[in-house]
């Protein structure tokens, strides 16, 4: 069991990382060097011995490999973030890199995403050096750069360059799992990660013929564009149940008392309809996706241009990149062509492991209450990169939220913040998972 002063540390722990400020605006214009620092300075009194890497100055992760007592175990590896998306200040209630904790709640930009996990992570393995506890399996400790863009500087430099640094693990562990979903009715659900949609980042470019605005153009490249992005928008994408979702729909189906025929997938958007508030854990992984978001175009009212360009942020179930590639054909059309912005693979993970099994059990222990469910993400996570190395990737960042929090909408929100109890039962799970994982 974590001691006290691991409940007192991961609450400092927290606000401190907050107040290092790691904000990722892209393009390379972010620092995590002084977060990096903080966290490996934190490790080495632990007596491991992190390696600070960077592919880019200032742009830094910190590994650290921890001996378990099994060595003829598969190694796991344990990674959070340390970059944060932008904030801004007048639009909180408090200043987004205070750290400030008030009323049992420590608020600020990475509250949830995810220094919380980091400083849980911390805290756990300080507690296991007080306490003179070593896990079964080697575990693998990364703190990354970079996840909240495209990840060259973070996970994908670590896997591509630095493989030596993982080897033996065959799973891992991250964000986005394993905290409280309330669904209005009084039941707690805890969603455990077990896949990511992939990532299809788009650019589309249209092109025809410059001229002037008053005159007859039929080769208008922002028409070519203008219509492509209606019908992208307005496309009806197809039901496709993942090993994962399907999982996910038999449980909560089974929690709610509902017939569910998920072999008639005629049957699933009125089994959504049935789920509540529930339904919002899979309705959006039981389709591919695809939203426009950037247009850029012209220079000049009465100029029509030659080029008009936009991007889409498109999402794929595990399995259908060869659909979503072939339905974007289709939707863009002849007059605009399309590529990728930035693609990434998607994931699926196993729920009948025994892995998987410990995290439900570790969960079960401290909210007896609760309801473990799988779930896959419809975003990603660094778990793509690694998924390189043959890691198999789980969203557990535990905490037990009350009722009212929503977690979902504070990712990347504004007055970003999340409960000390919550922390204290995150470091609680983890410490219990990661002993006998």
């Amino acid at each position: 069991m974590a001691d006290e002063q691991a409940l007192d540390e991961v609450v400092r722990f927290t606000s401190d990382l907050i107040r290092i400020d790691t904000t990722n605006r892209g393009g390379g214009d972010c620092q995590e060097r002084p977060a990096a620092e903080y966290a490996a300075a934190l490790l080495a009194e632990t007596g491991v011995e992190p390696v600070l890497l960077e592919r880019t100055k200032g742009r830094t992760n910190v590994v650290a490999r921890i001996e378990g007592t099994d060595p003829s175990a598969d190694a796991m590896l344990v990674h959070g973030h340390l970059d944060v998306v932008p904030a801004q200040a007048e639009d909180w209630s408090v200043h987004p890199f205070s750290g400030e904790i008030r009323d049992g709640v420590v608020w600020g930009r990475g509250a949830v995403d995810m220094k919380n996990m980091d400083a849980m992570i911390l805290a756990v393995l300080r507690g296991w050096k007080r306490l003179g506890v070593r896990p079964r399996r080697d575990l693998v400790i990364a703190f990354t750069a970079d996840e909240e863009a495209s990840a060259e500087d973070g996970s994908g430099f670590l896997a591509d360059h630095h493989p030596e640094l993982f080897e033996g693990c065959t799973e891992g562990i991250s964000e986005s799992g394993a905290f409280t979903f309330h669904d209005g009715g009084g039941r707690e659900l805890y969603p455990i990660g077990a896949g990511e949609r992939g990532t299809g980042w788009l650019k589309l470019t249209a092109r025809g013929r410059a001229g002037h605005g008053s005159k007859v153009n039929r080769n208008n490249a922002v028409t070519h564009l203008a219509a492509a992005i209606a019908r992208i928008g307005a496309h009806e994408w197809p039901l496709r149940l993942t090993p994962t979702v399907r999982a996910a729909l038999a449980e909560l189906a089974a929690l709610y008392g509902i017939d569910a025929d998920l072999d008639d997938l005629g049957h699933v958007d009125e089994l959504l309809r049935k789920l509540g508030p529930a339904a919002a854990l899979v309705e959006a992984t039981v389709r591919n996706s695809a939203n426009p978001t950037m247009l850029s175009a012209g220079y000049k009212v009465n100029v029509i241009p030659g080029e008009a360009t936009a991007y889409v942020d498109g999402r794929h179930l595990p399995g259908t990149e060869d659909e979503f590639r072939a339905t974007l054909d289709q939707l863009t059309g002849p007059d605009v062509e399309w590529e990728f912005h930035h693609r990434e693979v998607a994931l699926q993970a196993p729920v009948d492991s025994v892995t998987y099994r410990r995290m439900r059990a570790a969960v079960e222990e401290f909210a007896p209450e609760g309801h473990v469910v799988p779930y896959c993400m419809s975003g990603g996570t660094d778990a793509k990169q690694f998924s390189r190395l043959g890691i198999t990737g789980y969203g557990f960042a535990p905490l037990k939220l009350p009722e009212g929090f929503d977690y979902q909408a504070l990712f990347h929100g504004v007055d970003e913040r999340v409960p000390v109890e919550a922390l204290h039962f995150g470091v609680r799970v983890l410490d219990r998972f990661l002993r006998t994982a």
